[in-house]
């Protein structure tokens, strides 16, 4: 017969998992909060006002683009292509300008180019019902290639004050230095919470990760809210063609060539289920964040580049094994 210490127990463990099904970004905070704290008492140079600030500008593009990553990801869906469409934004932004095209004109083009990508993947999986897998590999191809030919294999000089402010502009919050495009990331996420907690489209976009079917019986329009996931999700791999520009002196065909996996990775660890239905964009944030703390404090400590990525893998598979532990138990 069970005791009163072990229904205690019981009762712990139960609300424990009740609680990390319902708030995924407490295991991704807890886990960065722990890794601050390691790296913190095993170097003298991470916990500086310099080195945070490096670390948050470091987090900036790949968060952004997990914030798109995060909303397609909730459907059920994930998007290969990302990193590529916001390549060749920053490219349609650097050569525009340098051809003698204003800065508007050229962040108008760049927003239109990669939102207009987007639809496509969007209209790809809602209209002909294909998976986002392949959708998106094949848009991956499709955007690489463009983009080198788009280029002709060069790199564009980042010329105009417009296109770095970004990166460059900025100011003092105390003693850290917050960019213009750290303050843009946190309007952006804060919109994106608010669109995904208290609106019915947020709703909807939950119930279609869920499940699809139940979904439509009860009147979602799922391929209307599909569609418009994959569009917003490439007006926000604009914005992160912008940050980009203020970060590099170049817009060149072959950079962030892994920014996808590392959207991605930021999006899984933070707590986003890769089968939809589960996460928050605050668990995104925790996520990118992490990724940047563990690779700033690794490379302090003197660690190869890659026993690091190593240890970024590691942490992936242990995310996705934890939440399928959480389902379980939820069942």
């Amino acid at each position: 017969m069970a005791t009163t210490q072990d229904r205690l127990a019981l009762s712990l463990r139960n609300r424990s998992a009740e609680a990390f099904l319902h708030n995924p970004a407490l295991g991704p905070l807890a886990a960065l909060l722990l890794a601050v704290v390691v790296f913190s008492a095993t170097t003298s140079t991470f916990l500086t006002v310099d080195n945070i600030s490096l670390v948050m500008q470091q987090s900036l593009v790949v968060a952004t683009l997990a914030l798109g990553q995060t909303l397609i990801v909730l459907t059920g869906g994930i998007d290969l292509a990302n990193a590529a469409i916001m390549v060749l934004g920053t490219m349609a932004l650097a050569r525009l300008v340098s051809e003698g095209s204003p800065a508007g004109v050229a962040l108008v083009a760049a927003f239109v180019v990669c939102a207009g990508l987007g639809a496509v993947s969007g209209a790809l999986v809602t209209l002909l019902n294909l998976p986002p897998f392949i959708v998106t590999l094949g848009m991956l191809t499709v955007v690489l290639a463009a983009g080198r030919l788009y280029s002709g294999g060069n790199s564009f000089p980042v010329t105009d004050d417009v296109l770095g402010v970004l990166g460059d502009g900025g100011y003092l919050f105390g003693q850290l230095k917050v960019t213009h495009g750290m303050t843009l990331a946190v309007l952006m996420f804060a919109a994106a919470w608010y669109a995904l907690t208290r609106t019915a489209w947020g709703r909807h976009v939950y119930a279609l990760g869920n499940d699809p079917e139940a979904a439509r019986l009860t009147g979602i329009h799922v391929g209307r809210t599909r569609f418009s996931v994959y569009l917003i999700a490439g007006v926000i791999y604009a914005v992160a063609a912008w940050q980009a520009l203020g970060r590099i002196p170049n817009a060149d065909p072959n950079a962030f060539q892994t920014g996808n996996l590392d959207s991605i990775t930021a999006v899984v660890i933070g707590g986003t289920s890769l089968f939809g239905g589960r996460g928050s964009v605050l668990g995104t944030v925790v996520g990118a964040l992490i990724v940047a703390v563990l690779r700033s404090g690794l490379t302090q400590a003197g660690i190869d580049s890659l026993y690091q990525d190593v240890a970024t893998g590691v942490l992936v598979i242990a995310a996705v094994a934890f939440d399928q532990v959480v389902r379980r138990r939820s069942r």
